[in-house]
């Protein structure tokens, strides 16, 4: 039986994952701090627990355990990435990195994207670090042998996460008929993927040779625009939406990291050629509609009260961004 290590595990997308490389025969150990999470592992997975940002740590819970895969989804850095380079060289056949598509020249030059679209983000320093520790993995790729597969996802959520700039805050402006804030004219497309289709793209490459020093980016068809995202989100609610149409640059003044997020991955048209993945893995053919994604997501939240609540911090910076325009 292939062995897989997920290195995180209860995230939005890698939770997703763990079930899918378990029915498809894989035997899944997942390193982890061992905090609590609102996504628990499924029975059949090995836990262990140790802190990735510890490498000694690390390596006392492996003991000398071997993978034919790793999926890292919690290295962010050129520093985290050069760690898990020292931690699993010789230890794995395949080391996959969860880069991120907002690395993607921003904005994009044409449309769709490829997988050939330069690495240039010049807003956000999140994309920067992503595409620094890409450069860095795939350097030791071509130097030394080390077997990275890069996979770059775009806004991928789950049933705990609203894809949009406020997530649940916004669902509850809609709710009590705040306006919400809708980026630059609102007919800007952005790419949205349900984690659950995601998971069929990603497990997909595990133990595949030829995807050894390859990039792949794994997202759905779907490039809604944001009107469309909020009013979908609105219908589903059964209220009338106050659409708020404000420029990235005026939330930027008012909030750096919001901001930053803004300008950087979601106030320009973005939508991804997917040829490359479906190649490699013809059975990743998402499918689910906005309805019956955010439906889902809507679901989960409004059975258990305790789930909800906005952020009063980005409440406050949604009420003095409009107050500005």
């Amino acid at each position: 039986m292939p062995r897989v290590l997920f290195v995180g595990g209860t995230g939005q997308i890698s939770a997703a994952c763990v079930p899918v490389a378990l029915a498809r025969g894989w035997d899944v150990t997942v390193l982890n701090r061992g905090e609590s999470s609102v996504r628990s592992l499924p029975g059949g997975v090995r836990s262990v627990h140790a802190d990735v940002r510890d490498p000694a740590a690390v390596r006392a819970a492996l003991g000398d355990a071997s993978f034919d895969s790793v999926a890292d989804f919690i290295s962010f850095t050129p520093e985290h990435a050069a760690t898990a380079v020292d931690l699993f060289a010789g230890r794995t056949g395949q080391y996959l990195y969860i880069s991120s598509a907002s690395a993607y020249q921003t904005p994009p030059a044409r449309l769709p994207v490829t997988e050939e679209t330069p690495l240039e983000n010049p807003y956000w320093q999140y994309s920067r670090d992503k595409a620094a520790s890409e450069e860095l993995l795939l350097r030791a790729h071509e130097e030394s042998d080390f077997p990275v597969t890069v996979v770059r996802p775009s806004a991928t959520y789950d049933r705990t996460r609203i894809p949009t700039l406020g997530r649940w805050t916004d669902v509850e402006r809609l709710r009590r008929g705040a306006p919400v804030v809708v980026l630059g004219d609102g007919t800007t497309r952005w790419t949205v993927t349900r984690a659950k289709d995601f998971a069929i793209g990603f497990v997909g490459l595990f133990g595949r040779a030829e995807a050894l020093g390859e990039a792949f980016h794994i997202t759905s068809d779907l490039a809604p625009t944001w009107n469309a995202i909020y009013t979908t989100l609105a219908d589903l609610l059964g209220v009338t939406p106050e659409l708020a149409h404000v420029p990235a640059e005026a939330i930027a003044a008012v909030d750096e990291r919001v901001g930053a997020s803004a300008l950087g991955d979601k106030a320009n048209d973005f939508v991804l050629d997917n040829s490359k993945i479906r190649a490699l893995v013809p059975e990743f053919a998402p499918t689910a509609t906005l309805e019956e994604g955010f439906g889902e997501s809507l679901d989960w939240y409004l059975a258990d009260e305790a789930r909800q609540g906005g952020d009063p911090h980005l409440d406050a910076i949604f009420d003095e961004v409009l107050r500005r325009v």
